[in-house]
């Protein structure tokens, strides 16, 4: 590029510079609302994991043996419990009006049945209205229920003088070695923020992109912004784009230094390949976003498809539902959102490490979406000069 054309773009951003400085807006959507979610995220799930939610019990044996069960069941981190029912009716009215995700059980005559050994049946229920509630207390469930008729077994035969190796080869015949990669802890706030957080910045870049082409023709600025660049809708573009993608790098990076720096969220694929997911998340989100206005020239419009396509990528990166098991149509689909690529190489190269030959494919497809504004730079052009606003 020619001096003369850096000139072009530099005035073409001091004047976006004015822009952004005149309209709060730009700081609320740029700054103020990426700052907030990601402190909102990642404190709602500071601990890692739901903890102490509500847990009734219908407890109508209620012997020694079944009390203990109770207690061992409030022990667990993720239970707690809250209520002690006299039927299941009012323990099943209880979850219909969300005062307990689950109940337990244990119907009289347990402690009896346990001791001669006649396999007696204990049931618990959950709601899987909240998804990650009822998974996480169903597990509890179904441990202190496994324990149960355990300790029982253990008892029996310990009276009739087997030793604990014994006693525990005989109820754990198979022992399971559980290692989880790269998250020992089972922490969900780095299962879910290092999705849900870049979703939303995505979100941010999508409609202040699509906001600060589409006010241009809004407010009849257009062709002096065209007139800025020297009648060169390239240099308009970039010149235009670059405060708020020096603006939004400092915001992804902000969150990447937050979520790796300091809450250590695991990060084997080092620096290299954050500053790489951090660039081309910024790019290929602007990408997108002038690629819709390019289609769609109108303010209103461009942004109702930005928000879609950020609301839709949630459902389609693949982090909630694998997209190995969605249609074939749907994984055709999946390749239109870039957040699915974000994932992707968040995925391979940061969260396990692998090497930039396993994630090239969505790397060139991020790159791909940063060029997207060539195919509609010539339509942008023509709908500056002729376009009318339509309020």
């Amino acid at each position: 590029m020619s001096s003369f054309t850096f000139k072009r773009i530099s005035d073409v951003a001091r004047r976006e510079c004015g822009i952004l400085r005149k309209n709060r807006m730009y700081l609320f959507c740029m700054v103020v609302f990426p700052v907030i979610v990601t402190v909102l995220f990642t404190s709602l799930m500071a601990n890692g994991q739901p903890t102490d939610m509500p847990v009734g019990i219908v407890d109508l044996d209620n012997t020694p043996t079944t009390r203990e069960l109770t207690r061992k069941l409030d022990a667990f981190q993720s239970t707690k419990i809250t209520a002690h029912y006299t039927n299941v009716a009012d323990a099943r009215r209880a979850i219909q009006r969300n005062e307990i995700y689950a109940f337990l059980y244990i119907p009289n005559g347990t402690t009896a049945e346990l001791l001669a050994m006649r396999q007696p049946k204990i049931s618990f229920y959950y709601s899987s209205t909240s998804y990650t509630a009822g998974a996480l207390l169903y597990r509890d469930l179904k441990t202190i229920s496994t324990l149960g008729s355990a300790s029982v077994g253990a008892t029996m035969l310990s009276a009739k003088g087997m030793g604990e190796e014994q006693i525990m080869s005989f109820l754990q015949p198979v022992v399971i070695d559980l290692h989880t990669i790269n998250n020992p802890l089972v922490n969900y706030s780095i299962y879910l923020n290092t999705m849900l957080i870049p979703g939303c910045l995505m979100l941010f870049i999508f409609l202040v992109t699509a906001y600060s082409l589409g006010t241009e023709i809004k407010f009849n600025s257009a062709r002096e912004w065209l007139a800025t660049s020297g009648d060169n809708i390239a240099v308009a573009i970039i010149g235009k784009m670059l405060p708020q993608t020096l603006t939004f790098l400092v915001i992804v990076y902000g969150y990447m230094f937050y979520v790796f720096g300091i809450l250590h969220f695991p990060h084997p694929g080092g620096t290299g390949y954050i500053v790489m997911l951090g660039l081309l998340t910024v790019l290929s989100s602007q990408g997108f976003a002038i690629f819709i206005f390019g289609i769609v020239p109108s303010v209103r419009m461009s942004m109702s498809i930005c928000s879609l396509w950020a609301v839709l990528s949630y459902s389609l990166s693949g982090t909630a539902f694998p997209l190995s098991a969605m249609d074939s149509e749907l994984k055709s689909i999946a390749l239109l959102f870039p957040l699915r690529h974000y994932y992707m190489i968040y995925q391979l190269n940061i969260f396990n490490g692998y090497s930039l030959s396993y994630s090239w494919p969505y790397v060139g497809t991020l790159i791909i979406f940063a060029a997207l504004p060539l195919i509609v730079a010539g339509r942008i052009k023509n709908n500056v000069k002729t376009y009318e606003y339509l309020p």
